[in-house]
Protein backbone atom coordinates (compact mmCIF):
# COMPACT_ATOMS: atom_id res chain seq x y z
CA UNK A 1 0.00 0.00 0.00
CA UNK A 2 1.52 3.59 -0.93
CA UNK A 3 1.66 5.95 2.06
CA UNK A 4 0.84 9.77 2.07
CA UNK A 5 1.29 11.47 5.25
CA UNK A 6 -1.42 13.76 5.69
CA UNK A 7 -0.06 16.30 7.38
CA UNK A 8 1.97 17.40 5.33
CA UNK A 9 0.39 16.21 2.04
CA UNK A 10 -0.65 19.80 0.67
CA UNK A 11 -0.48 19.71 -3.19
CA UNK A 12 -1.03 23.15 -5.73
CA UNK A 13 -4.02 23.30 -7.84
CA UNK A 14 -2.77 24.97 -10.91
CA UNK A 15 -5.84 25.38 -12.47
CA UNK A 16 -9.33 23.47 -12.96
CA UNK A 17 -11.49 23.77 -15.74
CA UNK A 18 -14.01 22.19 -18.08
CA UNK A 19 -13.88 22.49 -22.14
CA UNK A 20 -16.81 21.25 -24.48
CA UNK A 21 -16.15 20.53 -27.78
CA UNK A 22 -18.28 19.39 -30.70
CA UNK A 23 -16.96 18.66 -34.36
CA UNK A 24 -13.29 17.91 -35.65
CA UNK A 25 -10.53 19.73 -34.06
CA UNK A 26 -6.96 19.08 -33.19
CA UNK A 27 -4.79 20.55 -30.55
CA UNK A 28 -0.98 20.74 -30.22
CA UNK A 29 1.29 17.73 -29.10
CA UNK A 30 2.44 19.57 -25.84
CA UNK A 31 3.58 17.92 -22.07
CA UNK A 32 3.70 19.44 -18.58
CA UNK A 33 6.47 20.08 -15.94
CA UNK A 34 3.42 19.31 -13.71
CA UNK A 35 0.46 16.38 -13.38
CA UNK A 36 -2.23 16.51 -15.37
CA UNK A 37 -5.15 14.64 -14.86
CA UNK A 38 -8.11 15.01 -17.85
CA UNK A 39 -11.25 13.07 -17.22
CA UNK A 40 -13.88 12.20 -20.36
CA UNK A 41 -16.88 13.09 -18.44
CA UNK A 42 -19.22 12.56 -21.65
CA UNK A 43 -18.92 11.65 -25.28
CA UNK A 44 -15.64 10.72 -27.07
CA UNK A 45 -12.46 12.00 -28.41
CA UNK A 46 -9.05 10.90 -29.74
CA UNK A 47 -5.55 11.17 -27.71
CA UNK A 48 -1.88 10.36 -28.89
CA UNK A 49 -0.09 9.44 -26.10
CA UNK A 50 3.93 9.25 -26.61
CA UNK A 51 3.37 8.87 -30.72
CA UNK A 52 0.08 6.04 -29.74
CA UNK A 53 -3.69 6.92 -30.91
CA UNK A 54 -6.25 5.60 -28.52
CA UNK A 55 -10.08 6.60 -28.79
CA UNK A 56 -11.81 7.12 -25.71
CA UNK A 57 -15.51 7.43 -24.35
CA UNK A 58 -16.73 8.46 -21.59
CA UNK A 59 -15.77 7.94 -18.07
CA UNK A 60 -12.39 7.39 -19.01
CA UNK A 61 -9.24 8.77 -16.77
CA UNK A 62 -5.95 10.08 -18.84
CA UNK A 63 -3.19 11.21 -16.20
CA UNK A 64 -0.21 12.77 -17.64
CA UNK A 65 3.29 12.36 -15.31
CA UNK A 66 5.27 15.35 -15.86
CA UNK A 67 7.27 15.20 -19.83
CA UNK A 68 4.55 12.83 -21.06
CA UNK A 69 3.93 13.86 -24.65
CA UNK A 70 0.58 14.43 -25.71
CA UNK A 71 -2.70 15.70 -27.88
CA UNK A 72 -6.05 14.97 -28.36
CA UNK A 73 -7.95 15.22 -31.56
CA UNK A 74 -11.62 14.39 -32.39
CA UNK A 75 -13.73 13.92 -36.35
CA UNK A 76 -16.68 15.75 -37.15
CA UNK A 77 -19.16 13.27 -35.56
CA UNK A 78 -17.36 13.79 -32.59
CA UNK A 79 -18.66 15.96 -29.31
CA UNK A 80 -17.32 15.74 -25.39
CA UNK A 81 -17.14 17.26 -21.93
CA UNK A 82 -13.98 17.34 -20.42
CA UNK A 83 -12.62 18.16 -16.96
CA UNK A 84 -8.92 19.24 -16.81
CA UNK A 85 -7.05 19.58 -13.75
CA UNK A 86 -3.06 20.34 -13.11
CA UNK A 87 -1.49 19.62 -9.66
CA UNK A 88 2.11 19.74 -8.34
CA UNK A 89 4.27 19.56 -5.31
CA UNK A 90 3.45 16.46 -3.74
CA UNK A 91 5.57 13.37 -3.00
CA UNK A 92 4.11 9.74 -2.95
CA UNK A 93 5.81 7.51 -0.64
CA UNK A 94 9.24 6.95 -2.26
CA UNK A 95 8.23 7.97 -5.47
CA UNK A 96 10.09 10.94 -7.16
CA UNK A 97 8.34 14.65 -6.57
CA UNK A 98 5.11 15.32 -8.62
CA UNK A 99 4.99 11.51 -9.95
CA UNK A 100 1.67 9.50 -10.19
CA UNK A 101 2.84 6.15 -10.13
CA UNK A 102 0.34 4.89 -12.58
CA UNK A 103 1.26 1.43 -14.62
CA UNK A 104 -0.55 3.42 -17.76
CA UNK A 105 -2.07 7.18 -18.20
CA UNK A 106 -5.24 5.64 -19.27
CA UNK A 107 -7.29 4.65 -16.75
CA UNK A 108 -10.83 2.78 -16.64
CA UNK A 109 -11.99 2.86 -12.76
CA UNK A 110 -13.70 -0.41 -11.56
CA UNK A 111 -14.81 -0.40 -7.55
CA UNK A 112 -14.62 3.39 -7.30
CA UNK A 113 -16.08 4.55 -10.88
CA UNK A 114 -18.79 5.67 -9.17
CA UNK A 115 -17.74 7.82 -6.31
CA UNK A 116 -15.35 9.04 -8.72
CA UNK A 117 -17.73 10.38 -11.53
CA UNK A 118 -19.84 11.84 -8.99
CA UNK A 119 -16.96 13.58 -7.47
CA UNK A 120 -16.31 15.20 -11.33
CA UNK A 121 -19.91 15.79 -11.20
CA UNK A 122 -19.82 18.12 -8.12
CA UNK A 123 -16.40 19.69 -8.97
CA UNK A 124 -18.46 21.28 -12.25
CA UNK A 125 -21.27 22.38 -10.21
CA UNK A 126 -19.03 24.34 -7.62
CA UNK A 127 -17.21 25.81 -10.57
CA UNK A 128 -20.52 26.82 -12.36
CA UNK A 129 -21.70 28.44 -8.90
CA UNK A 130 -18.61 29.88 -7.34
CA UNK A 131 -19.90 30.28 -4.44
CA UNK A 132 -18.19 31.58 -1.08
CA UNK A 133 -15.34 29.13 -0.46
CA UNK A 134 -15.06 27.66 -3.47
CA UNK A 135 -11.32 27.27 -3.72
CA UNK A 136 -10.87 25.60 -1.00
CA UNK A 137 -13.85 23.00 -1.13
CA UNK A 138 -12.96 22.58 -5.28
CA UNK A 139 -9.14 21.65 -3.70
CA UNK A 140 -10.59 18.87 -1.02
CA UNK A 141 -12.85 17.50 -4.04
CA UNK A 142 -9.77 16.89 -6.33
CA UNK A 143 -7.86 15.60 -3.71
CA UNK A 144 -10.60 13.14 -3.03
CA UNK A 145 -9.98 12.49 -6.94
CA UNK A 146 -6.47 11.53 -6.55
CA UNK A 147 -7.34 9.37 -3.81
CA UNK A 148 -9.92 7.19 -5.54
CA UNK A 149 -7.13 6.58 -8.05
CA UNK A 150 -4.45 5.89 -5.81
CA UNK A 151 -6.98 3.22 -4.51
CA UNK A 152 -8.76 1.39 -7.88
CA UNK A 153 -6.37 2.13 -11.01
CA UNK A 154 -3.02 -0.11 -11.23
CA UNK A 155 0.06 1.51 -9.38
CA UNK A 156 3.86 0.60 -10.08
CA UNK A 157 4.82 -1.38 -7.37
CA UNK A 158 7.32 -0.30 -4.84
CA UNK A 159 10.14 -2.95 -5.74
CA UNK A 160 10.49 -0.65 -9.07
CA UNK A 161 13.89 0.27 -7.50
CA UNK A 162 14.90 2.46 -10.99
CA UNK A 163 11.58 4.89 -10.10
CA UNK A 164 12.93 5.02 -5.78
CA UNK A 165 13.91 7.78 -4.11
CA UNK A 166 17.38 7.14 -2.64
CA UNK A 167 17.50 7.22 1.35
CA UNK A 168 19.61 10.51 1.36
CA UNK A 169 16.55 11.96 -1.21
CA UNK A 170 13.73 10.79 0.73
CA UNK A 171 15.39 12.43 4.17
CA UNK A 172 15.73 15.61 2.56
CA UNK A 173 11.90 15.48 1.34
CA UNK A 174 10.52 14.49 4.87
CA UNK A 175 12.99 17.22 6.19
CA UNK A 176 11.38 20.41 4.00
CA UNK A 177 7.95 18.20 4.51
CA UNK A 178 8.56 18.76 8.45
CA UNK A 179 9.43 22.55 8.29
CA UNK A 180 6.58 22.84 5.74
CA UNK A 181 4.27 21.58 8.52
CA UNK A 182 5.73 23.58 10.86
CA UNK A 183 5.49 26.85 8.85
CA UNK A 184 1.37 25.80 8.68
CA UNK A 185 1.35 25.61 12.53
CA UNK A 186 3.29 28.28 13.49
CA UNK A 187 2.97 31.34 10.65
CA UNK A 188 1.94 33.89 12.94
CA UNK A 189 5.09 33.92 15.07
CA UNK A 190 8.04 35.88 14.12
CA UNK A 191 10.07 32.85 12.22
CA UNK A 192 13.52 33.59 10.54
CA UNK A 193 15.19 31.04 8.37
CA UNK A 194 18.35 30.82 10.87
CA UNK A 195 14.79 30.18 13.53
CA UNK A 196 13.51 27.15 11.73
CA UNK A 197 17.49 25.93 11.04
CA UNK A 198 18.05 25.88 14.26
CA UNK A 199 15.14 23.92 15.51
CA UNK A 200 15.47 21.47 12.68
CA UNK A 201 19.51 20.60 13.27
CA UNK A 202 20.73 22.32 9.84
CA UNK A 203 22.42 25.06 8.62
CA UNK A 204 20.83 28.07 6.84
CA UNK A 205 22.26 27.80 3.28
CA UNK A 206 21.43 23.76 3.26
CA UNK A 207 17.72 24.42 4.69
CA UNK A 208 17.31 27.35 1.88
CA UNK A 209 18.84 25.19 -0.46
CA UNK A 210 16.81 21.75 -0.22
CA UNK A 211 13.45 24.18 0.49
CA UNK A 212 13.72 25.98 -2.97
CA UNK A 213 14.23 22.25 -4.90
CA UNK A 214 11.24 20.68 -2.88
CA UNK A 215 8.54 23.66 -3.23
CA UNK A 216 9.78 25.73 -6.12
CA UNK A 217 9.88 28.51 -3.11
CA UNK A 218 12.55 30.42 -1.17
CA UNK A 219 11.28 29.49 2.41
CA UNK A 220 10.15 33.34 3.14
CA UNK A 221 8.17 33.39 0.18
CA UNK A 222 6.24 30.24 0.45
CA UNK A 223 5.40 32.10 4.25
CA UNK A 224 4.48 35.32 3.25
CA UNK A 225 2.67 33.39 0.56
CA UNK A 226 1.24 31.45 3.42
CA UNK A 227 0.37 33.73 5.68
CA UNK A 228 -1.71 35.86 3.07
CA UNK A 229 -3.93 33.13 1.92
CA UNK A 230 -4.50 32.56 5.72
CA UNK A 231 -5.65 36.65 5.55
CA UNK A 232 -7.57 35.96 2.74
CA UNK A 233 -9.50 33.06 4.69
CA UNK A 234 -10.27 35.64 7.69
CA UNK A 235 -11.36 38.12 5.90
CA UNK A 236 -14.00 35.72 3.90
CA UNK A 237 -14.93 34.03 6.97
CA UNK A 238 -15.18 37.36 8.85
CA UNK A 239 -16.28 40.50 6.78
CA UNK A 240 -15.89 42.82 9.93
CA UNK A 241 -12.63 42.08 11.27
CA UNK A 242 -9.86 45.33 11.01
CA UNK A 243 -6.85 45.04 8.97
CA UNK A 244 -4.74 45.40 11.70
CA UNK A 245 -6.21 42.60 13.90
CA UNK A 246 -6.09 40.28 10.75
CA UNK A 247 -2.33 41.92 9.91
CA UNK A 248 -1.35 40.20 13.95
CA UNK A 249 -3.36 37.36 13.22
CA UNK A 250 -1.26 36.24 10.79
CA UNK A 251 2.97 36.98 11.64
CA UNK A 252 2.65 41.15 10.90
CA UNK A 253 2.66 43.72 13.34
CA UNK A 254 3.08 46.67 10.61
CA UNK A 255 -0.60 46.56 9.23
CA UNK A 256 1.21 48.97 6.43
CA UNK A 257 3.73 46.54 5.53
CA UNK A 258 0.71 43.86 5.09
CA UNK A 259 -1.31 45.97 3.20
CA UNK A 260 1.68 46.37 0.78
CA UNK A 261 2.07 42.49 0.39
CA UNK A 262 -1.04 41.70 -0.05
CA UNK A 263 -1.99 44.01 -3.00
CA UNK A 264 1.53 42.76 -4.37
CA UNK A 265 0.02 39.02 -4.04
CA UNK A 266 -3.84 40.22 -4.90
CA UNK A 267 -3.49 42.57 -6.86
CA UNK A 268 -6.03 44.52 -4.74
CA UNK A 269 -5.61 46.11 -1.08
CA UNK A 270 -7.24 44.01 1.85
CA UNK A 271 -9.35 46.71 2.66
CA UNK A 272 -10.90 46.63 -0.80
CA UNK A 273 -10.74 42.69 -1.02
CA UNK A 274 -13.04 43.36 2.14
CA UNK A 275 -15.22 46.14 0.97
CA UNK A 276 -15.97 43.49 -2.22
CA UNK A 277 -16.26 40.71 -0.14
CA UNK A 278 -19.17 42.52 1.73
CA UNK A 279 -21.30 43.31 -1.43
CA UNK A 280 -20.93 39.75 -2.78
Amino acid sequence: MLKIDAKIFNPEILYIFDAQSKGSFCSKNHHHDFVEMSVIVSGEIFYNIEGKATHLNEQTVVLFNPGISHYEYSDAEMSNVQLHIGIRNFNIDRFPKDYFPITNPIIKLSEHNSAFFETCQEILLEREQSKQGSELLLKSLVLKLFVLLLRDAPMVPLTESSLLLTKEEQEKISLVDEVVHYLENNYMEDITVNQIAHHFYTSPASLSRMFKDRTGETLINYLIQLRLSKAKEIIEEDMEISIRQISKLVGYEDAYYFSKLFKKYYGKPPTLFQKEMKFK
